[in-house]
């Protein structure tokens, strides 16, 4: 009897072995084949022997400005970043503050809204031709220079695009604080802020590290922000560097943009090594649980909570309220009144403008297929990471992890490079197509939609599988009849969030994009290129509300979910 189950065991791994391979393969393609691809171009011996060479570029005085100017503003965001998200986690996680979910949400919004429409929203609230400052009287004279046409501009907005990022990563480590420390700190007479500065800050200290080296890596690779308010002052950081190179001279650049690529990949895999460093050996290590700390404000709550509306005022509604001003004027200068509103920019977008539609409907279609495949992929990928961790484990979350983590544009130029040439037997080429656009966002959006599945995986009690299996079953009918239906809530969070990313996405579509294959990300960039302000406004305006939509509902089904599946649960 123990000799019949031991080989019915090991049939049944054998064949859940074979259920694993296609997914794994499929990641495999999606995520390892890109990358090989630009390292081959990037490193193969056709670059040392050839001239000129790829590596021409290195010695390009625009190469080393580009990547001076990348480290000076990610820096500056990244400080900007940790003020602001240190303050908002702290706030929220360790006082007694009311409407915490309300501040918790407004506050990842900005994180969700795509970086072309949180510039385009902040050149509308700046500057003399503003509608919202001239309806108010407070414009800067005519002629007047763009402030955020600089260095400054481009970190503020990077430091607010990530600062959500500084609160989540430090909110798991403020929740873990011993509650009983703090508690007898206090009893003893320790002032809150010595309590502050002489216990939480040393105890979260590897988590906001960590934090900083994940926004510093998230703004390397932001493309959307350096590109409309760095390419109009002629202020380029490597993205924007390697987008001009490919459209002002083409295919004939791909291994200079090839060694760039792998450049910028350098600095961002080695701040992802860092966070991880940091997360992997904590300064101070803690046994034991206790209560979860809360500070009491007393007086000084409703202060606090004043200064978080205006610090949400301030870096949310005020660049929205600008962004719905703007597309209801006829044109930028005009001030906002009785007589000056009109839905003819909204008009245009609906009824009259055939790229706007064309861009929606791939937007759609993109971000649709994406959001329903990945989940259908991952769900035995994840469940493989989870229940057989192990060194074939562990390369694949890193395969899986790395076209996210890199910068968007080097994946761009992978795939362009992967695809460019006619694929065997069929003798077509994705170039130019929305395929290639999808195959992109399946391989960078897919740890986005792993992480939700892996986090109910792992809080699911494993006695169901292995009464599944001593029922007969094998791990592909386990997998179909009992960690599916368990994992679906989050699998369909995870698609919604993948869905939100996808829609309006910019850093990867701005260089795959080609005339009738546009999108929403890539139609506001061009309209804003071209003056067309009020339009790109109102098509700003239409991705926030379902932005902010998406995210309502997801938060109304928040009770649903396993801990640590929406971002912005409190």
């Amino acid at each position: 009897m123990t000799r019949s189950r031991a080989a019915r065991a090991a049939g049944s791994t054998q064949m859940g072995d074979r259920a694993f391979l296609l997914p794994v393969l499929a990641v495999a393609a999606l995520t390892v084949a890109p990358t090989a691809r630009l390292v081959w171009e990037a490193l193969s011996p056709r670059q040392w022997s050839t001239h000129p060479s790829g590596l021409d570029v290195l010695t390009e005085p625009s190469t080393w400005q580009a990547l001076s100017h990348s480290v000076y503003t990610c820096a500056l965001g990244t400080i900007v970043g940790l003020l602001l998200g240190g303050f908002i986690a702290f706030a929220l996680t360790l006082t007694d503050l009311r409407a915490k979910g309300v501040f918790a949400f407004c506050f990842v919004l900005p994180m969700m809204i795509p970086p072309q429409v949180t510039a385009l929203a902040w050149l509308q609230l700046t500057g003399p031709s503003s509608p919202l400052l001239k309806t108010l009287g407070l414009a800067p004279p005519l002629g007047s220079p763009q402030p955020l046409y600089s260095p400054g501009g481009i970190a503020l907005l990077l430091g607010i695009q990530y600062a959500p990022m500084v609160f989540l990563s430090l909110r798991a480590s403020l929740v873990a604080l011993p509650g009983d420390l703090i508690e007898a700190a206090l009893l003893a007479g320790a002032s809150r802020v010595s309590v502050w500065r002489d216990i939480v800050v040393p105890l979260v200290r590897p988590g906001l590290l960590a934090a900083a080296a994940l926004v510093f890596v998230s703004a390397l690779g932001n493309f959307g922000i350096p590109a409309l308010l760095g390419i109009p002052a002629s202020y380029y950081v490597l993205p924007t560097l390697i987008y001009q190179k490919m459209v002002s001279f083409g295919n004939a650049t791909l291994p200079q943009v090839a060694v760039l690529s792998m450049l910028i990949g350098a600095v961002a895999l080695a701040g992802i090594g860092l966070q991880s460093r940091l997360l992997a050996r904590p300064a101070h290590r803690l046994s034991g649980q206790s209560a979860r700390v809360m500070l009491h404000l007393g007086r000084a709550r409703g202060l606090v909570e004043a200064v978080m509306a205006l610090i949400l005022a301030a870096i949310l509604f005020a660049p929205l309220l600008a962004l719905v001003a703007s597309s209801l004027v006829p044109a930028m200068g005009v001030a906002l009144n009785a007589h000056t509103l009109t839905l003819q920019a909204y008009g245009e977008m609906l009824g009259r403008q055939g790229v706007t539609l064309r861009a929606l409907r791939n937007s759609t279609t993109l971000a649709v297929t994406a959001a329903v495949l990945l989940p259908l992929l991952i769900v035995p990928v994840a469940w493989r990471l989870v229940r057989r961790p192990g060194r074939l484990g562990a390369w694949l979350a890193a395969a899986i992890e790395i076209p996210y983590a890199v910068p968007g544009v080097v994946l761009a130029i992978a795939c362009i490079l992967l695809f460019a040439r006619p694929l065997p037997f069929i003798e077509m080429s994705l170039y130019g197509s929305l395929i290639i656009i999808l195959l992109a966002y399946l391989a960078r959006f897919m740890v986005v939609a792993l992480k939700p599945v892996q986090t109910s995986i792992a809080q699911l009690d494993l006695s169901l599988e292995e009464a599944a299996r001593l029922a007969g079953a094998n791990h592909r009918r386990s997998l179909g009849d009992i960690v599916l239906p368990l994992v679906a809530p989050s699998a369909l969070a995870g698609a919604v969030l993948v869905f939100l990313m996808a829609f309006s996405e910019l850093t990867v579509s701005a260089l795959l994009w080609s005339a009738g294959n546009e999108t929403l990300g890539v139609l506001i960039f061009n309209l804003n290129e071209s003056g067309e302000n009020a339009l790109a406004a109102a098509v700003a305006v239409a991705i926030v509300l379902l932005v902010g939509t998406l995210m309502g509902l997801l938060g109304l089904f928040s009770h649903r979910l396993p801990k640590g599946v929406i971002p912005w649960r409190t």
